[in-house]
């Protein structure tokens, strides 16, 4: 099966992924690489390859939500994709959490129905945990940094404006420290189609403390941050 909506060739996707839902973050990511080269930008999906530290990797954009990510998921690993790491955000849903902190992510919960309905034919429940290899190099490359993190399970949202303190008071009672919206699709999704996932989010809000981090502070602990999740990822 071919890819339709990321139009590169096998051989333009390394086995090594980062991806990130906002094409500016995977542009501004795409300077890490050596010699990066954009070998799709149809539907804005934003996909970068060059070598990090001698490896090829990837950096690629998965959009908006599960079933955006899903697209971009399959069809990169049809190109050859075999690792990917989602550098993402996230809100907040405990107060322990600052605006800037890093999250290495364990787990995911999500709401039954929709993508999940349709890829695995019924409501049972699954469970969305990353590659544990994955997240051990992740956790061992931000300890040799020496970059706070913290590590938990995240709450994966498919209704961003239909959070509020309620929904926070209610996931974080499951124990969710934090809210973004694909971890669960792609933690699932890669152990159905053999493939090695982990996530690391930078919390950019909270919906206990409320407020924003600013664009400028949030690329500087993005891009602080990234150097840790590709020498991790290269490992693999």
């Amino acid at each position: 099966m071919n890819p339709v909506h990321i139009l590169a060739k096998k051989g333009d996707v390394a086995e090594r992924v980062l991806i990130a839902g906002d094409p500016g973050r995977v542009k501004l990511l795409s300077a890490l690489l050596d010699q990066p080269r954009l070998v799709n930008e149809n539907r804005g999906y934003l996909v970068y390859t060059g070598e990090y530290r001698g490896v090829e990797v990837s950096i690629a954009t998965h959009g908006i939500g599960g079933p955006s990510l899903a697209i971009v998921l399959e069809e990169l690993s049809m190109l050859g994709g075999k690792t990917f790491i989602r550098y993402g955000t996230a809100g907040a849903l405990v107060p322990e959490l600052d605006k800037g902190d890093y999250v290495i992510v364990t787990g995911a919960s999500y709401n039954q129905g929709g993508l999940f309905h349709q890829y695995f034919r019924e409501d049972a429940c699954i469970s969305p945990t990353p590659d544990f290899e994955v997240t051990l190099a992740l956790y061992s490359s931000f300890k040799a940094k020496g970059l706070k993190f913290f590590t938990g399970n995240v709450f994966s949202s498919d209704a961003f404006y239909a959070e509020d303190q309620e929904f926070a008071k209610k996931w974080s009672e499951r124990g969710n420290i934090a809210v973004e919206m694909e971890c669960a699709t792609l933690f699932a999704l890669s152990k159905m189609r053999k493939l090695r996932s982990g996530a690391v989010v930078v919390i950019s809000d909270s919906l206990v403390k409320g407020g924003w981090i600013t664009k400028e502070e949030l690329e500087k602990r993005v891009m602080d941050g990234a150097t840790a999740i590709l020498d991790a990822l290269i490992n693999f």
